[in-house]
């Protein structure tokens, strides 16, 4: 669950709060603006009930020696790798699963399906261009698992992740129905060996205590394949912002295009289609 606050943050730039305390300049950006959000969250009385039930959740989890959330409560975090993150994790919207309802939301997806033969970095590059540009799962969690490795990784400063179903679940659970991963183009990268490039437009907001919106930007993911199955087995995002201005555009919404950058343009429709599988001629070529 917060593992998937954090990663679709994480950003590649320095440290920006080298000026805070010696408490606070460990922080991510994000984890300084929850934070901030959280404390306002506590002191709302409508709030107070479920953060007492999510506190005794911790305490049972500690007692028992097992993760704060099980895979019944939608979580994928492996490893909380710092206390502000685990505490943050208790504002996060609470799913249908949760609240008692019998409801999925990703039970029409078969995470057991038979993985994708091996084929080309291109053309396994188109087909994720085809898939994502449709499916948008950066921010809906509607994988495809035949792309995946069973190995497959998400890991940042915060958090460490396995299994692409973690992986959905999480963006399912953080990203608000509005947003949008709007896909620009996924190349193979001829910069980095078995790697394609992801780069994408990510708008809407997150579902952290009352909500909170996300000022469009533009985000850069690296998909690592295995050179042997040719399946992705690693994840990683990076950001063309830095966390400063993440988290002041989403605190203060008037800076934005003042003190902050403006929003990132919208992205034009393409054409994307399906890479035609190549049929051998008369079965036998």
């Amino acid at each position: 669950m917060t593992s998937s606050i954090l990663f679709i943050f994480k950003t590649n730039t320095p440290n920006h709060f080298s000026a805070l305390p010696p408490t606070m300049a460990y922080l991510s950006p994000l984890s300084f603006l929850l934070l901030i959000v959280a404390a306002a969250v506590v002191s709302l009385p409508a709030c107070s009930s479920f953060q007492t039930a999510q506190t005794r959740t911790l305490k049972l989890s500690r007692q028992q020696h097992t993760p704060l959330f099980s895979k019944d409560d939608m979580s994928n975090v492996d490893e909380y790798r710092n206390g502000v993150t685990e505490f943050l994790s208790n504002f996060m919207q609470r799913t249908p699963q949760e609240a008692g309802e019998d409801v999925d939301p990703l039970g029409y997806i078969d995470f057991s399906a038979p993985k994708v033969g091996k084929m080309s970095l291109e053309k396994l590059a188109a087909t994720l261009d085809a898939e994502l540009y449709e499916k948008e799962w950066f921010v809906t969690g509607n994988v495809n698992p035949i792309y995946f490795g069973d190995d497959f990784q998400f890991q940042d400063p915060d958090v460490k992740l396995t299994g692409i179903e973690d992986y959905a679940r999480g963006v399912k659970k953080l990203f608000s129905e509005d947003s949008r991963a709007q896909i620009i183009s996924c190349e193979v990268n001829t910069a980095i060996p078995n790697t394609i490039t992801v780069t994408w437009r990510l708008s809407g907001g997150v579902n952290i205590g009352p909500g909170l919106q996300i000022k469009p930007y533009i985000c850069y993911t690296d998909l690592t394949v295995d050179e042997v199955t040719g399946l992705v087995v690693f994840q990683e995002d990076k950001f063309d912002i830095p966390g400063w201005d993440i988290l002041l555009s989403a605190l203060f919404p008037f800076l934005i295009g003042k003190v902050t950058a403006p929003p990132a343009p919208e992205v034009k429709p393409r054409v994307v289609k399906m890479p035609v599988e190549e049929k051998k001629l008369f079965g036998i070529f």
